[in-house]
Formats: C-alpha cells, sequence, structure tokens
C-alpha cells in the first residue's frame, strides 16, 4: 500500500511539473504588457477555465491527498524501517556484578612528591 502511494506521489508531482510548465502566464501576450486583455475579454477579466487548469486543479488536489496520507502512514507506530538491523539496539543480558568481598580495603596513601625549587631570580 505504501509503495503504490509513493509512485503515485511521484507520478504525480513529475505530471504536475510538467502540467505546470506547459502553461502560458497571464501576461504572456504583447498586448497585455499594454493594459489590453486581448483574448481573455471574451470571459471576463478572469478569463475562461482551460484544460490544463482544470488538470493543474485536479493534479494538485491528488497530490495534496497522496502527501497527507504519506504523512499519516509514516507516524504510525507500526510502520517498519528500512533499515531494521540499525533501529534501536536491543538490551543484552548483562553479567551479574561480583558480590562485594567481606575484607575492607584500606586506603592508600597518597604518593610522596619531593618540594619544587623555583629557579632564583
Amino acid at each position: 500500500m505504501m509503495i503504490l502511494l509513493i509512485i503515485l506521489h511521484i507520478l504525480v508531482s513529475i505530471a504536475l511539473i510538467a502540467i505546470v510548465l506547459l502553461q502560458s502566464g497571464k501576461g504572456a501576450e504583447m498586448g497585455a504588457s499594454f493594459g489590453a486583455s486581448g483574448s481573455q475579454s471574451v470571459f471576463g477579466a478572469g478569463g475562461g477555465t482551460t484544460f490544463l487548469s482544470k488538470l493543474t486543479t485536479g493534479a494538485a488536489i491528488i497530490f495534496m491527498l497522496t502527501s497527507l496520507t504519506l504523512a499519516y502512514l509514516s507516524g504510525q507506530p507500526g510502520t517498519s524501517s528500512i533499515m531494521p538491523s540499525k533501529g534501536i539496539p536491543t538490551s543484552t543480558p548483562q553479567k551479574a556484578a561480583p558480590a562485594p568481598t567481606t575484607k575492607p580495603q584500606q586506603p592508600v596513601p597518597p604518593a610522596q612528591q619531593a618540594p619544587v625549587n623555583a629557579p632564583a631570580k
């Protein structure tokens, strides 16, 4: 299921990029730079909804839905990792610590240091 969603997501994102690049901008005509709306005046100020703009809307909706679904599924606790051996280390049973001895140990005296003579000035 997850692989199918990832493949669909990649295909829709490539299609969305291609569809957006195929469309011409609002100011693509020479007359638009001087304020003339040209052929878009038939449909009003906003222009008509073309096939490519409908296709862009559909691809964007599918892209958003697959993005949200993939984000939701990746946050579930039951998902497996692609690197299971690098996950959380398993706890190995430790050997029991040896019992302390009953004889108290005597403190070791600090080492005697010779006084350091400072050089005369």
